[in-house]
């Protein structure tokens, strides 16, 4: 019996033994081995890291005007693994959100997954209602909305950003770099239980840097409610605005119609998204006859009043081409030429030019190269090389026909000629905060002798001319229309459908505003005197009025003694 015992504590005292052995090299594995990595464990057990959002700067207008900044706004989260009642939850959370209930409960429903989404940046008020309920396994995080507090105006301009703060369209993306600074992070030291007993700020996030535009949300607004009034009177597609300082190039509005609200870009057709004033081209038509005339008057070859006799249709090479009304042979001056919008008389000038000096002088103002304004997704424009031409270019071209060109391109081609033959970047900012205004760029395309007799002339154009419904009680005005048949898929031109254009300056004796408007397939009419220069006038007028320009042709009134 007393072996038997002895066994027995012999026995397991040969576990004990054993068993602090293996306590002992554990100990010794886990000191010396696992050390670090256990380290590091516990730490993460007992610190996290928390990322600080920066806010987005805000984009102001010239005046001050905030159009878009950043609201208070918080995103909704679930653990689905700790809802108990996935169908319950999806309900509450549908109901007070605001949101289909049914991919709520998709999502919550999912156990394989740890963390999911929601909603993203809702109504913080909400959010606080559905935080109210405590409800187990839904987590709130705070974060920042951008909001358009203009609505629809500049909505094309300003585009718009996504849910993750990052500038997606328009204005947004171009000065995305400045207006979204830099997240920060924050590490918190928490106790065995959980809570935060240090905060360590491991890097303090940079706040994004405000933007000031050169655009005039009153100037913008009104441009966008005429092209309103102007798509609806002629029923047609669509309609653009430009208003420029062309001492500058400064953008005080650049306006598209039909538009949407920028709060809810999502829904918004894409086509609507487009600045086209700066993405889309069009056939210029007989706006593009200054470029013909400035050419012809830089070369010497003739001046304002050299006459020609010209007969209703010419005929270059393939085609025959004749002016708009039907007439009989006439002589004109080139300044009648311009003011009368004759074809015959811009491709007989071209004809003296010949096919290089005119390519040269097109490529001189701007066309075919973009203007290099701070705006994504410009176009060049199409212009067909010299070296490309046919017999019959030289008979379409001159008049605005087998070219195609932005509405920015024809704006700053105009304030060139407005500016005394300076030609300037047009631009939409102002500056960035912290920092300088940008460089204006300018380059001479003309003497200011030349600039000045094409003035005198597209004044001839609104006093006589084509763009009569241009004319501005007790100011100059100095510009040009245009009617140009659209081209179609099979290399030909679509019939029935036109661009309808004018492009001019008050007041014309010292320029202060250039203003374009272009309106894609009106009904009823086509003409550019008769839809777009109506549209120039309402513009003009407003904003000579709102910017307090002083007239420079007062209106004399009499008295009958």
């Amino acid at each position: 019996m007393s072996r038997l015992v002895n066994r027995r504590i012999r026995l397991l005292l040969a576990v004990l033994v054993l068993a602090f052995a293996v306590l002992l090299l554990r100990a010794a594995w886990l000191q010396g081995v696992r050390a670090q990595s256990l380290s590091r464990l516990g730490q993460t057990q007992h610190r996290e890291q928390v990322a600080l959002p920066a806010s987005r700067g805000t984009i102001f207008d010239r005046t001050g005007v905030r159009l878009a900044l950043g609201e208070q706004a918080t995103t909704v989260y679930a653990d689905p693994m700790q809802i108990r009642n996935p169908r319950r939850v999806a309900a509450i959370v549908g109901q007070t959100l605001g949101i289909d209930p049914r991919a709520a409960y998709a999502s919550l429903a999912d156990r394989t997954r740890g963390f999911v989404y929601l909603a993203r940046q809702v109504d913080a008020a909400q959010a606080a209602g559905l935080a109210h309920r405590k409800i187990p396994g839904l987590g709130f995080l705070p974060e920042e909305r951008r909001s358009y507090p203009q609505g629809t105006v500049g909505a094309q301009v300003l585009g718009y950003v996504g849910v993750d703060d990052k500038g997606l369209a328009g204005l947004e993306v171009q000065y995305d770099h400045d207006l979204a600074g830099a997240a920060g992070h924050q590490t918190l030291v928490k106790d065995p239980s959980g809570h935060v007993i240090d905060v360590l700020d491991d890097r303090p996030e940079r706040q994004g840097r405000d933007v000031t535009l050169t655009l005039d949300h009153t100037i913008q607004a009104n441009a966008e409610e005429i092209l309103r009034e102007t798509v609806a009177k002629w029923n047609a597609k669509s309609a653009t605005a430009i208003v420029l300082d062309p001492r500058t190039g400064a953008v005080l509005a650049m306006a598209v119609e039909p538009g949407y609200d920028a709060n809810r870009y999502p829904s918004a057709p894409r086509d609507l998204q487009r600045d086209r004033a700066v993405t889309d081209t069009y056939e210029p038509g007989s706006t593009f006859k200054v470029v013909t005339v400035a050419a012809a008057l830089s070369e010497r070859l003739v001046s304002p009043s050299t006459e020609f006799t010209l007969p209703y249709s010419i005929h270059v090479a393939d085609r025959v081409i004749h002016d708009a009304e039907p007439r009989g042979t006439i002589r004109f001056s080139v300044a009648q030429i311009l003011a009368h919008s004759s074809n015959v008389g811009a491709i007989t000038l071209a004809e003296l030019l010949g096919r290089d000096r005119l390519a040269s002088w097109i490529s001189r103002f701007g066309f075919g190269h973009s203007t290099g304004i701070d705006f994504p997704g410009e176009s060049p424009g199409i212009v067909l090389p010299a070296a490309k031409w046919s017999g019959s270019t030289i008979g379409n071209v001159p008049i605005g026909q087998g070219i195609a060109v932005t509405p920015v391109q024809m704006a700053a081609a105009y304030a060139a000629i407005a500016n005394r033959g300076v030609w300037s970047r047009p631009h939409l900012l102002d500056h960035v905060e912290g920092g300088g205004r940008p460089s204006l760029r300018h380059r001479r395309i003309m003497s200011p002798g030349v600039a000045s007799q094409l003035m005198m002339m597209l004044k001839d154009v609104v006093a006589e001319g084509t763009g009569t419904y241009a004319a501005i009680p007790g100011y100059q005005v100095a510009g040009k229309t245009g009617t140009a048949q659209k081209p179609d898929a099979q290399g030909g031109y679509a019939n029935g459908q036109y661009v309808a254009s004018f492009v001019g300056t008050v007041p014309a004796s010292r320029p202060r505003l250039v203003v374009l408007v272009a309106v894609d397939e009106p009904r009823g009419a086509i003409f550019g005197g008769v839809v777009a220069a109506p549209a120039f006038q309402q513009i003009a007028s407003f904003d000579l009025r709102y910017l307090e320009i002083a007239p420079d042709a007062p209106t004399i009134s009499t008295t009958t003694p």
